[in-house]
């Protein structure tokens, strides 16, 4: 009997003893389970960020871009495109010019330099680009008629700004202007990863809205190490039509984003209802009122700018 209750004992002992080395076990094998999980998860995010941003590959062509950009809307971004492209034409005539209007939801280009007509596609199945003051321009107002609206996603407006990058014949080209939408988003970054950008020129007005847009803006230039050419201050004052003297407007927010982001204000251009006329008759300022003093600042531009692309390389593909 004495056998038999210590043969139970035993028993029960040897149950009790090997019901937590199979916990253990099965503790051990989930560890062992989530470890190799983890590995794996590992090599594919070394493996993903082994490939990197997309390759920048330069346009056929095309010798040096500038990208004109601003945080915010309503800045007077596309008209400080257009007359730098025009200016620079003027300054330098002996170079080529071209104007991308990288806006494909509110471009401005066809009205700002009196283009309507549709772009023809030639032999080797590039678009021509439409030319006019010299300059050769592209947007997607060309492509499509005045008054239908684009709704597209994200993906279709990176398609759209492939094609107008690398499906138009844009050389011989010295320099190529992109006048881009506001923000930081989709269409500046396919442009950023995807191209040798030379130079981003930042386009603010003083008001503080928009000054800290800007300085978003800058900040994403510089994450993915583009030059900062300068900043482009729009109407900060107006001018005074009896004796030409300026009227600031504003208590100097924009030297002080400067000096906080290390750029230099190119220029200052006043508040003109001479700019207004030009750009909604299709002529630049810098044309059609060459000797007022917004057109003279846009041609110091010009020049700043022109001088900033002589000291950068060049591409010769």
């Amino acid at each position: 009997m004495l056998a038999f209750t210590s043969a139970k004992i035993f028993m029960g002992f040897q149950r009790n003893h090997n019901g937590p080395n199979n916990y253990r076990s099965l503790s051990l094998t989930r560890f062992d389970s989530d470890k190799e999980r983890e590995r794996e998860m590992e090599n594919k995010r070394k493996e993903l960020m082994s490939r990197g941003l997309p390759k920048q590959k330069p346009l056929k062509g095309v010798k040096q871009i500038v990208v004109v950009a601003s945080g915010k809307g309503g800045v007077g971004k596309s008209t400080t495109a257009v007359n730098l492209s025009t200016a620079l034409k003027t300054i330098a005539p002996q170079k080529s010019v071209g104007l991308l209007d990288a806006d494909v939801f509110g471009p401005s280009v066809p009205l700002m330099m009196n283009l309507q007509e549709s772009p023809i596609v030639n032999d080797n199945n590039l678009i021509e680009p439409l030319v006019n003051y010299g300059v050769k321009c592209m947007s997607m107002g060309f492509l499509i008629e005045e008054k239908s609206p684009v709704i597209w996603r994200g993906l279709m407006v990176m398609s759209a700004i492939d094609k107008l990058l690398r499906q138009v014949a844009w050389g011989p080209l010295d320099y190529l202007v992109i006048d881009t939408p506001p923000g930081t988003g989709d269409t500046h970054l396919s442009i950023i990863q995807n191209l040798p950008v030379t130079g981003a020129l930042l386009v603010t007005t003083p008001q503080k809205a928009a000054l800290e847009v800007t300085r978003r803006g800058a900040n994403m230039f510089k994450r993915l190490n583009i030059p900062i050419i300068g900043i482009v201050e729009n109407m900060s004052n107006i001018v005074c039509p009896k004796c030409n003297s300026k009227i600031s407007l504003y208590n100097g927010g924009t030297e002080a984003i400067a000096k906080e982001l290390g750029v230099e204000i190119l220029q200052s251009i006043s508040l003109s209802e001479n700019i207004v006329e030009s750009c909604d008759s299709g002529k630049p300022i810098v044309l059609s009122a060459s000797k007022s003093i917004p057109a003279g600042a846009f041609t110091d531009l010009a020049e700043r700018v022109h001088s900033f692309l002589a000291s950068q390389p060049i591409n010769e593909e």
